[in-house]
This record gives C-alpha cells, sequence and structure tokens, in this order.
C-alpha cells in the first residue's frame, strides 16, 4: 500500500477534530488563548513528502462562574458583580510534509476579546473593555517515532516549537471612575484579554493513535508550554485596589499546559465522532524561571465531545468541551500576602460552562511524479 494512501486511510478512520489543543476549553481568566505549534488536528500531521494543510480553528467562549479553589461563587451572578469575558480567536496554520514522517507548521492566531466587570471601573457601574488583533505566533516540528506504513494501526508523535511574542502584551483601553477625580483613565487591560504575554515561549507536545476495535480509535495528546521570562513589565494597577496586593502590580508570564485523550468511531466514510476528556491550565509556578508577578493559576477537566466530516483532501469538525471540574488554587502572591497579612488569602477566577471548537482545513496532496533519470535519456536520444 502506497504511504500516500495509508495517511488518507488513517486520517478517514481516525477523528479529525483533535482541535483539543486549544488550552482555554473552559474559558478560565487566568488562561488566555493559546494552541500548539506542529498543527492543531491530527490529520494535519499525518502528511506525505510535499504535502501542504492549510486551515483554520475558530474558537469561542464566555466566563462569568467564579471560583475560589473548587468552590464556587454563585452570590456574584446573583448579585451581578460576576467579571464577564466573551473570547474570540481563530488560529491560522500552514503544515508542511517533510518527509513521510517529519512535518512543520506554523500558526497565526488573531483574537478579539471583552471584558465587562465592576471592581475596575469603581466599583459602582458595570463598564466594558476591548482588545483585539494578532497573538504570538508559533512555529514547530513534529515526528512520528513508528514508519507508517508498518504502523496503521496506531503512531506516536512528538513535537518541539517556539512561541513568538508578536502579540501585544500592553493592550489599552479607557477605564472608568479610576482617575484623578473619579475621572476615565487610559490602562493595560485584563491579563485575561491581552493578545500576547511578552515572553519567548518553547512548546514540548505529543500526540498518538491507536486501533482498539474496528472503526474505533483511542487518541491523545498534550503540550506544555514553557515561559522562561518571569515578568513583562505591564502594570496591572491591583495594587490601587488594596496596598495588600503590591507584590500583583506587574502581569507575569506564565507556563500552560493541555492533555487530553477519548475514543473516536467511524460513522461512515465522512463522518467521525469522538468522546473524550482534556485537562488544562496555568499551574502555580513555572517549571524554568522565577514566579513573581501577577498570574491567576487555574485548570478545568472537561468532558469533550466532538464530531467531524472529512470528504477528500476537506476537512470539517466541531467540538463542544464542557467542564465538569474547575480549579482556581493559591497562587505564589497569595502565599505571600498570607504570610505577611497573617490572614488566609485565595483569588478567584471566573470559568466559563462550555467552548465552541469549530475547525476548517484543506490538504493540497503533492501529486508530482518523479520521473526516472535513465528514462528522461530516453527521450533526450
Amino acid at each position: 500500500m502506497k504511504p500516500q494512501n495509508i495517511f488518507f486511510a488513517i486520517c478517514s478512520m481516525v477523528v479529525l477534530f483533535f482541535s483539543a489543543e486549544e488550552i482555554q476549553a473552559q474559558g478560565c481568566v487566568a488562561i488566555r488563548h493559546f494552541s500548539s505549534c506542529v498543527g492543531n488536528t491530527l490529520e494535519n500531521n499525518l502528511l506525505g513528502p510535499g504535502d501542504i494543510q492549510i486551515g483554520s480553528n475558530y474558537r469561542y467562549f464566555k466566563s462569568f462562574r467564579h471560583f475560589r479553589g473548587t468552590e464556587e461563587e454563585p452570590d456574584r451572578v446573583s448579585n451581578e458583580t460576576e467579571v464577564i469575558n466573551h473570547s474570540h480567536s481563530w488560529d491560522f496554520f500552514l503544515t508542511y510534509g517533510i518527509t513521510d514522517r517529519l512535518y512543520t507548521s506554523i500558526t497565526i492566531p488573531t483574537v478579539i476579546n471583552t471584558r465587562s466587570s465592576l471592581y475596575e471601573h469603581g466599583r459602582d457601574e458595570r463598564n466594558t473593555t476591548y482588545s483585539r488583533g494578532l497573538a504570538d505566533i508559533r512555529v514547530g516540528v513534529g515526528y512520528w517515532l513508528f514508519d507508517l506504513e508498518k504502523h496503521q494501526n496506531g503512531n506516536l508523535a512528538l513535537g518541539l516549537g517556539v512561541k513568538l511574542p508578536t502579540g501585544n502584551y500592553n493592550a489599552s483601553d479607557i477605564f472608568y471612575n479610576v482617575g484623578p477625580e473619579g475621572s476615565p483613565q487610559v490602562r493595560p487591560v485584563d491579563q485575561s484579554i491581552q493578545p500576547g504575554d511578552g515572553g519567548f515561549g518553547i512548546t514540548l507536545d505529543f500526540q498518538f493513535y491507536q486501533k482498539i476495535a474496528e472503526k474505533f480509535f483511542a487518541y491523545g495528546g498534550g503540550f506544555y508550554l514553557l515561559n522562561p521570562r518571569e515578568t513583562n513589565g505591564t502594570r496591572t494597577f491591583r495594587e490601587t485596589l488594596s496596598p495588600i496586593l503590591e507584590n500583583e502590580a506587574i502581569m507575569a508570564v506564565p507556563d500552560q499546559f493541555s492533555i487530553r485523550a477519548g475514543v473516536s468511531h467511524s460513522f461512515s466514510n465522512t463522518i467521525s465522532g469522538s468522546l473524550g476528556a482534556r485537562y488544562e491550565g496555568v499551574p502555580v509556578k513555572d517549571l524554568i524561571g522565577g514566579n513573581e508577578g501577577f498570574r491567576r493559576p487555574g485548570n478545568v477537566l472537561s468532558i469533550d465531545p466532538g464530531i467531524a466530516f472529512m470528504k477528500d483532501n476537506f476537512s470539517l469538525n466541531l467540538n463542544v468541551p464542557f467542564a465538569v471540574r474547575r480549579d482556581r488554587p493559591q497562587s505564589v502572591t497569595d502565599k505571600q500576602t498570607e504570610e505577611n497579612t497573617g490572614n488566609p488569602r485565595n483569588g478567584d477566577a471566573a470559568f466559563a460552562d462550555y467552548l465552541i471548537n469549530v475547525g476548517v482545513s484543506y490538504r493540497f496532496a503533492n501529486k508530482k511524479v518523479k520521473v526516472d533519470p535513465a528514462l528522461m535519456n530516453e527521450f533526450k536520444n
């Protein structure tokens, strides 16, 4: 069987919507938009030499449910003091097959975000801040560990990439009732809606698939973003809310992570479905670098159903993960404040109930026929 036919056979059997690489599945305001840098869906990475896959992933969520630890604070919604984030993001990507097993990809993300709150505008009236534009570009390479022709029923790919600080990490808007004598003032928007984080990052990722029965595949994958830079110099103005928040005056550049797994089923040659789980978030401490500055650590466990359509070189997929467990743990600055004041301290974060992921892609297969040099010589005679 030709390698290229194997690629398409695997693609048709394995669900084509691993846009679970999107980390903000439940929209914790601690977690900005991010996806891995070596292709957002499995079929993007099953390429023959010279194949090109282009596409886009759209993601939307509304975060508004506040948590401290794993405990929800429902009164925030009932008394209308909740923070409401609306996040729209588009990832435009191109993946290129270097060999049967080695591939490279670039992802260019754009975002449009809004944030409605009381506490950022003097606490007496609700106002909205906005951010939009290019986010942090990612580039990387990936490699399938096993020969695809000999291992059609299962394989494992490892990836390595870099995140470039191309997004604005000091996006600003007008905040009301916070300037001199209650006047409006231009300030940086909240960390959760900044298009960029201001740091060069390194991404480590993996993905796998394994046939478990006729028309059934297990799948999984994940990534970890290392952000060595400690803080980016952007002011939060949190110290103006309370003197005890002086240690949160500057934004941190936190790590992020995501892991997911599940089972997919092919209903037909064109329709697939899957059901899985994902766990993702922002850790309390980075693996490399310091941990000063303001961050909202948070993590979400989600159930992730999806459906996909694939015909010839075109694929369309939809995932709607919904949260079953949300956690906003104590941050480093929370612990510092608790030590300094002797009072318990655990900041809150707002999470969404669900996320909408829609992906579309098209493959340009390399169909060039390589002519044997000996045959070319025949034409020359």
